[in-house]
């Protein structure tokens, strides 16, 4: 085992031709990475008491044992100040950078970094953190485990890394292939971009099925193994850890809060898969190809129930129509190649849509949206990244009539006639009906103009 002084040895070999002034720099230093910490934490907290979710709020606690000494220090340190003013305060997800020397430990869900001479004790600060990004969610975050963020006189260390780490959760909502992407994926792009592959991936709450899921995403942003650090006995150190990963919104990327943008990440995710389509058919420019519609079905709700018939129909207007059913053991590659080789992609709002981030651009995505007056949720997971995306967007709302819950309730039932009345029950409420026990009979007659439609947006 290592034993590291606040100048770590680990470290010490790269520091010493600094001198002094880079010892003095790196104490003013970690003063300000308790203070980023401190302040971000207490404005996530506000943040989530207004909207009144207090199990979400103890997602994110901090406990500072003497506070006279952390106002003092906030009078006094223009570094904290400073940092305060740069802090990137995450509204929706929990996230923290530590930019000095870190101690991860597994067995204990412990998270140390060196105290140096900040005039704060050892162990006097300390703060818990949940590395996943809903932390107003308290179904996602009861599924992650809490870590313990501390600050150590020195670290003891049994691996020393050279590379920065990044740490976060793969609980939550993980398994959910919207949420896997939304959630996981595209998080992990923005967090980790920035090391151009000089960063190690440490996970906790592990699942092995979505590391092998997306073993060729991981690999494209990280040159190093990933570890589990929930099965590590070994004390892992870095010379510096970001502890969860940042959100912008539903599968995007928001372009005023990073230099990256989904156009960046499905070039991206065309070269990880080498994916050959980067345009969708213009029709006209050769004849004799017939644009590919790609229909994603489902099985257990939301799905429809007359496939056969939608394919006669897109068939007669000249499609060349696919059919794909993924599921969670399904090869990600192969996903990836059905979608990129359609220039039409058309579900039932559901996980199947994220699918479109492997779409080649000018494509079109028709969201079919079920009963149950869910406009706003199919606007913010499908319809604003679709056009994020440089995708084209259609969308066909059914009738009472083309849903399988007429045939459960009397057309006067408040479940058919006056869906918001399902919604003042709340979530669960909503959910239920409408989502888990819904499919769908499309009137081929009433949607053949939606898919006349995207013929003509093909000719453009």
């Amino acid at each position: 085992m290592h034993k590291c002084s606040p100048f770590c040895s680990s470290f010490k070999e790269k520091r010493l031709t600094h001198g002094v002034l880079v010892g003095s720099l790196l104490a003013a230093f970690t003063i300000s990475i308790v203070f980023k910490s401190y302040f971000c934490t207490q404005l996530s907290a506000l943040h989530i008491q207004s909207q009144s979710s207090m199990d979400a709020a103890e997602n994110q606690f901090m406990m500072f044992k003497d506070a006279g000494l952390l106002q003092e220090l906030v009078e006094e340190s223009t570094s904290a100040k400073s940092i305060f003013n740069a802090c990137d305060c995450e509204p929706i997800s929990n996230y923290c950078e530590i930019n000095g020397d870190v101690a991860v430990q597994g067995n204990s869900s412990t998270i140390s970094m060196v105290s140096l001479r900040t005039g704060i004790p050892a162990g006097e600060i300390s703060w818990t953190v949940k590395p996943y990004v809903r932390k107003e969610n308290a179904a996602a975050m009861d599924l992650v485990k809490s870590w313990a963020v501390t600050s150590m006189e020195f670290l003891h260390c049994d691996l020393i890394q050279t590379v920065p780490a990044i740490l976060f959760s793969l609980g939550g909502f993980s398994g959910n292939h919207f949420h896997d992407f939304s959630d996981l994926v595209i998080p992990l792009y923005i967090t980790s971009r920035q090391f151009n592959g000089e960063v190690q991936f440490v996970v906790t709450d592990n699942r092995h099925w979505w590391i092998s899921k997306f073993r060729g995403i991981l690999a494209k942003l990280s040159r190093y193994n990933i570890v589990d650090i929930d099965q590590e006995r070994k004390t892992h150190c870095y010379p510096s850890m970001i502890v969860g990963l940042k959100y912008h919104h539903e599968l995007g990327i928001d372009q005023s809060k990073s230099q990256l943008s989904m156009k960046d990440f499905r070039q991206f995710l065309r070269r990880t898969y080498s994916l050959k389509r980067a345009k969708a058919i213009k029709i006209g420019d050769d004849a004799r190809k017939m644009p590919r519609l790609l229909i994603i079905t489902r099985r257990k709700s939301r799905s429809f129930t007359n496939i056969d018939k939608i394919t006669r129909v897109a068939s007669s207007l000249g499609y060349n129509v696919v059919t794909m059913e993924p599921n969670i053991s399904t090869s990600l590659g192969s996903v990836a190649e059905t979608v990129n080789s359609c220039d039409v992609l058309m579900g039932i709002h559901g996980a199947g849509l994220t699918n479109m981030v492997f779409l080649p651009d000018n494509a079109i995505v028709i969201q079919i949206v079920p009963l149950g007056s869910i406009d706003e949720l199919a606007k913010q997971d499908f319809e604003q990244p679709a056009m994020d995306m440089e995708l084209r967007y259609l969308e066909y709302k059914i009738k009472a009539k083309e849903s399988s819950l007429i045939s459960k309730y009397k057309a006067d039932h408040l479940i058919i006639k006056d869906p918001l009345s399902v919604h003042k029950q709340g979530w669960d409420a909503v959910r239920s009906v409408y989502l888990d026990k819904q499919n769908v009979k499309l009137d081929v007659k009433r949607f053949r103009p939606t898919l006349l439609k995207a013929l003509q947006l093909l000719h453009q």
